[in-house]
Formats: C-alpha cells, sequence, structure tokens
C-alpha cells in the first residue's frame, strides 16, 4: 500500500486546513490537494492527500471511510494511478459537418 491517499465526497466549502486537521489526527500529512473546479473556483468535492508513513495512511483509511463529516459520508482510500485518456479519434468535433444538403 502507498501513502496516497483519495478523499472523496467532500463539502464543496472544503479547505486544504479541514482536511489537514481531520488526516493529522492520524499520523503526519506531507501534502494535500483539494481539487478545485476551474470555472467556479470552489472545490470539487475530493482531494489527495500524501500521508508520511503507510501506518499512518492505513489508520486514516479505517477510521475515516465511510465516516460521517459534515453531514457526508466521507471515501477514503488509497490513491490509484490516473487512468489514460484517448485522446482523440472520431469522436465529436465541431464545425459545419458537410451535411450532403444543397443550398440551391
Amino acid at each position: 500500500m502507498g501513502t496516497k491517499l483519495y478523499v472523496g465526497n467532500l463539502p464543496f466549502d472544503i479547505t486544504e486546513d479541514d482536511l489537514r486537521n481531520m488526516l493529522s489526527q492520524h499520523g503526519p500529512v506531507n501534502d494535500i490537494a483539494v481539487v478545485m473546479d476551474k470555472i467556479t473556483g470552489r472545490a470539487r468535492g475530493f482531494a489527495f492527500a500524501t500521508m508520511n508513513t503507510e501506518e499512518a495512511a492505513k489508520a486514516a483509511i479505517t477510521a475515516l471511510n465511510g465516516k460521517d463529516w459534515k453531514g457526508r459520508a466521507l471515501t477514503v482510500n488509497e490513491a490509484r494511478p490516473r487512468e489514460e485518456r484517448s485522446g482523440g479519434g472520431g469522436g465529436g468535433g465541431g464545425g459545419y459537418g458537410g451535411g450532403g444538403r444543397s443550398r440551391y
């Protein structure tokens, strides 16, 4: 198990300090990244945290996964590597497709 955690189902007004305070009860926290919405500027409801040790990460998962926090049942588990997205192909796209209809 790694020490990087995924923390989901967070309230949208979450701050890094809120999350650090919650997680630090289970061990030292190295890094926190609350994922923000680019358009609204508010949290998207999930974050990633790196705990200092595997023991601290396991303790946080055991204690916090499913726990009610600010009216929301938290999801806390080991972060998985990001999946690759397909970068192109025939999907969507804009423009004016030549719909086969003549103007004349």
